[in-house]
């Protein structure tokens, strides 16, 4: 790869993309998309299922590939992009990780919530003594305010972590508590800051500009908008609009079009857009990936799928407790069943 880059893009269509096909990829789908963003000059995909390394199960959801197979098929055609992982404390373990590294993932971005820090320690640690460039990702970064962010942060940064990311997974921040945001890690940490968003509120883009303003030099995008919830930064614009903007992003525009609209379009099951549920998740604060699961316990129990997202919002469900969508959907079921009676 050649020529300065302002930012680094990660790519995150086959991982956070994942939860939008409800982990459903198959080996040539991952082979045809990552070749075509090595030939983009994308420097980062992530490679997993949706909740990360060892994701799949029951309660996130099964993956219909082994996700190693498509680690191994994406590192198989990439010559020049490095292939990232995502790990879960408590659903990754240092084995899948070990793993894949040794099929050839370059990156680990190692990811808690945003008080949990402390349970990255162990995997943060153990990427770094693989050799792999270490991210470590705050999810949920609206559930807490600045300083707590900040503190967390430096825990990453002192287990060796490369980089640390604001991550909004709910889509909930607006642009001004992005900048709040960044431009505190940016005072207080000495590495990279990133940003992760999703446009449940139609702020990905608005909230990605906001975080580079403020010295975010890696930055999250999903071709075609694919990813949980209404999708990520898409990254076809994104490198549009840096290009305008003069920021170097290294990517190839004309590329990164023709993988959306040839390759990334016919894989969607439907076009990523704000429907109400996914505008809920963000106005509500609930993790993007419970959409489809909170759609279909709506449908098992006859209600609205707003009032359960709505509800995991209040009680500040977080990623993980995945089983209480069911919990939450019966209990508004017997709720309003007893109100007819």
């Amino acid at each position: 790869m050649t020529g300065q880059r302002d930012i680094l893009i990660t790519e995150v269509a086959l991982r956070d993309g994942s939860h939008a096909i409800a982990h459903q990829y198959t080996v040539e789908q991952v082979t045809n998309v990552a070749r075509a963003l090595d030939e983009a000059n994308v420097p980062y995909m992530e490679v997993a299922h949706g909740d990360g390394l060892s994701g799949s199960s029951l309660q996130y959801g099964l993956s219909r590939t082994d996700e190693m197979k498509l680690i191994e098929a994406a590192v198989s055609v990439c010559k020049h992009s490095k292939v990232a992982v995502l790990l879960l404390p408590g659903i990754g373990t240092v084995n899948e990780l070990k793993e894949a590294h040794r099929i050839g993932a370059k990156m680990a971005r190692i990811a808690t919530h945003i008080t949990e820090a402390d349970i990255s320690k162990q995997h943060i640690e153990m990427a770094k003594n693989l050799g792999m460039e270490t991210v470590g990702f705050l999810m949920m970064s609206h559930m807490a305010p600045t300083e707590k962010l900040v503190e967390q942060a430096k825990l990453m940064e002192s287990y060796g972590a490369d980089v640390v990311y604001v991550v909004d997974s709910a889509g909930a921040l607006l642009p001004h508590e992005v900048r709040e945001r960044i431009r505190a890690l940016r005072d207080h940490l000495s590495i990279d800051i990133g940003f992760h968003g999703h446009n449940n509120l139609s702020l990905a883009m608005a909230n990605t500009l906001a975080a580079i303003e403020e010295g975010a030099k890696r930055i999250d995008g999903s071709v075609r908008c694919l990813g949980a919830g209404a999708g990520n930064t898409q990254t076809e614009v994104l490198v549009a609009v840096c290009d305008r903007l003069g920021i170097q992003t290294g990517v190839d525009i004309y590329k990164m079009m023709d993988l959306a609209e040839h390759i990334v379009a016919p894989i969607l099951n439907s076009p990523q857009e704000i429907t109400k549920d996914s505008l809920v998740l963000g106005y509500a604060g609930v993790y993007s990936s419970f959409l489809l699961h909170a759609q279909r316990a709506a449908k098992k129990f006859g209600i609205d799928s707003r009032d359960i997202l709505v509800e995991l919002g209040k009680r500040k469900v977080v990623g993980g407790q995945e089983d209480m969508i069911i919990d939450v959907a019966a209990e508004i079921a017997g709720q309003k069943a007893g109100a007819a009676v």
